[in-house]
């Protein structure tokens, strides 16, 4: 019988990926798995990167509620007669795209991560264009403050209130990605603005590491003691240090502390956060880089760092078991994007 591959929700998507991580991921006999769940324990609210565009496409059509199959005339010879997705075939005509430098007939680590991220940006450009077309309501290509939050009045701004989730909270997220102070947003400034995770817009990342100081920052001095460096962001920096190298390989919270601590204060300011931006606010392209690491550990059978075409066949729907027809998810997290 053909392989049933049909396409899910984003919402599954992220449902699919808790019963991944549920499980023990294996490396050299020590548990590759990061206690707790990958989800839950790095705050993510995204659906993991599709491996396939041709099934991120489809994933697209079923969002925007057209035909499964309209539009994908082009790519008719890579479905099955239902009108599920062959994916042994997909994998054969994607193994030489992934395979690149040097082109080898391998996928290494580099060259699959380098996959997973690109398609991560690609859905991340495309939700972006989406959203800007949805809101822009004088068709001028870009978004201003009204237009995206119409629910501040001229006085809830003029208020400036700097409260999470407050006028004044966005006005300056809103600011800091307006890189040509023009006062609206461009795709690629309303892209930093909706995930700013991602940004390398310097004033977004300190914007984001003030954010999540004054949600540590339990005395309200701004700034963190290592009472509060521990109890706030040292579990989710341990959760994904775990999952990039396997094991246990991370600093005790004293240690990791006074490493940041450059002028010897025994307190953390934004500056001195810098490098715990990916651990403390993790993106979607980080997240798109723990979950090649996944693949390939799941995929690589002998253990030598990089896929065959065989390996990858013989594991094929790990790298489509993003794409189901049920499943439903809620976070109770919140944040940035449950702002939206």
């Amino acid at each position: 019988m053909p392989k049933v591959v049909v396409v899910c929700t984003i919402l599954a998507i992220v449902f699919i990926l808790l019963i991944f991580l549920s499980e023990n991921i294996k490396s050299s006999g020590k548990d590759y798995r990061p206690s707790g769940g990958l989800i839950r324990r790095l705050g993510l609210k995204t659906p993991i990167p599709v491996f396939d565009p041709l099934a991120a496409e489809m994933e697209r059509m079923g969002e925007e509620k057209k035909g499964k199959r309209k539009g994908l005339e082009k790519d008719k010879k890579y479905f099955y007669d239902d009108g599920s997705l062959n994916i042994d075939v997909r994998l054969m005509v994607l193994f030489p795209l992934l395979d690149r430098e040097p082109k080898d007939g391998f996928v290494d680590a580099k060259e699959l991560e380098a996959w997973i991220v690109y398609q991560a940006f690609d859905r991340m450009h495309h939700i972006t264009k989406r959203e800007l077309e949805s809101r822009d309501e004088d068709g001028d290509g870009a978004i201003s403050f009204s237009e995206y939050l119409p629910r501040f009045s001229k006085e809830d701004i003029e208020r400036n209130d700097m409260k999470h989730g407050e006028a004044g909270w966005w006005m300056e997220q809103f600011r800091n990605a307006d890189a040509d102070r023009n006062g609206t947003l461009n795709i690629y400034e309303f892209q930093d603005f909706l995930h700013p995770e991602d940004s390398r817009n310097e004033q977004i990342k300190r914007w984001l590491l003030r954010d999540k100081i004054r949600q540590m920052d339990y005395d309200n001095d701004q700034k963190l003691s290592l009472e509060e460096f521990e109890a706030g962001a040292y579990d989710s920096y341990r959760t994904c240090v775990e999952f990039e190298t396997g094991w246990e390989e991370y600093h005790s919270p004293e240690a990791l502390f006074n490493k940041l601590d450059i002028d010897k204060d025994k307190f953390l300011r934004v500056e001195e956060l810098k490098p715990m931006i990916q651990y403390l606010n993790p993106g979607e392209l980080t997240y798109a880089k723990y979950y090649s690491s996944y693949l390939m550990h799941e995929a690589d059978d002998n253990q030598d760092g990089k896929l065959t075409l065989d390996e990858m066949l013989n594991h094929d729907h790990t790298f489509y078991n993003t794409v189901y027809d049920n499943g439903r998810y809620g976070s109770e997290d919140d944040g940035f994007h449950d702002e939206l």
